[in-house]
């Protein structure tokens, strides 16, 4: 035998062996997978894909692909999730995280995190007794399939089988959506468009979540609030409604001496930069990166500029404004 020869025979059993992989797969869905659609029909936030090593890269893929078919997804490396991404990690997202044996000791923390903060999780693993399914809300298990390397150790049947099972993922949501070819060229390069025009207001907070206190609030209970909202600021209105100031963490290390016996009013940075709820969120990206902060109070000058809104980096990330 030729060594071209050799090559095609290696790549057919390749091909043999994975096809056999997905045959399985299609055999062994059931109802975990309609559960699994359902969860993310019901999640009002984003899929947070997750998974180490080769899963991971497929994970990536599969964000991808539901990104691009009417489900907003981002991938989040665990490894980076230990170390300040668990913050894009929101209630009313819902986590898929991947990983052959289920044991992946990377992903604990991203694990944990959904457990603590009641974020639905989707997990998919080839043994049905691992930590990752048995503390998954829905478990979808991988067959058991021949690794196409031959040798059983290197993730070739495993991985196909993961990004076969996204792509049935994404196009079942997509079908339920009435996802449409035009829908589809909004996303490319539409979509990049389209994340590009979303205005401040298509992605800020808003009521009850802002972070607001008056000027004579006593700054141990600024602090609470601060605490409470969780954007480690906290506006100062006047009496009118308007936003005369901002207390922010750089507040509040100058003027750490006698900072309990201090007010707002007295602590906080006047005349804050805001932004419109009308303007391009592109544009308050710009503006938090040329001032190096995380978050913009939004301030409507037809309400005389009350805050109205407040805009978080990590939403602008999520939509895909970059």
């Amino acid at each position: 035998m030729t060594d071209a020869e050799t090559f095609l025979a290696a790549a057919r059993r390749v091909i043999e062996i994975e096809a056999r992989g997905l045959d399985a797969l299609s055999a062994a869905l059931g109802g975990s997978f309609s559960e699994a659609v359902d969860l993310i029909l019901k999640a009002k936030g984003r899929v947070i894909v997750s998974g180490m090593g080769k899963s991971g890269h497929v994970g990536r893929k599969i964000a991808a692909t539901l990104a691009s078919t009417g489900t907003p997804a981002q991938f989040v490396h665990p490894a980076e999730a230990s170390h300040g991404d668990l913050g894009m990690v929101t209630k009313g997202d819902v986590a898929l995280v991947l990983s052959n044996s289920g044991e992946t000791p990377e992903l604990s923390d991203i694990i944990a995190h959904t457990r603590r903060f009641d974020i639905p999780l989707i997990g998919v693993a080839s043994r049905e007794d691992s930590t990752l399914l048995r503390q998954a809300d829905v478990a979808i298990v991988l067959p058991a399939a021949e690794e196409a390397c031959g040798t059983g150790v290197v993730p070739t049947t495993s991985t196909t089988m993961t990004l076969a099972l996204g792509d049935a993922l994404a196009v079942a949501l997509m079908e339920h959506r009435h996802f449409t070819p035009d829908h589809f060229r909004t996303f490319h390069p539409g979509g990049k468009l389209g994340a590009r025009l979303l205005k401040v207001a298509d992605l800020m907070h808003s009521g009850d979540a802002l972070p607001l206190t008056s000027g004579n609030t006593p700054m141990s209970e600024a602090l609470l609030i601060m605490s409470q909202k969780g954007f480690g600021v906290v506006g100062v209105t006047d009496a009118d409604g308007r936003l005369a100031g901002i207390v922010t963490d750089g507040d509040l290390r100058r003027h750490m001496t006698g900072l309990l016996d201090r007010t707002a009013g007295e602590v906080m940075t006047r005349s804050p930069l805001t932004v419109e709820p009308g303007a391009i969120a592109e544009k308050a990206v710009a503006m938090m990166r040329d001032r190096k902060i995380t978050c913009l109070f939004v301030a409507d000058p037809a309400d005389g500029g009350a805050a109205t809104g407040l805009i978080h980096i990590h939403d602008c990330l999520r939509a895909g404004v970059v």
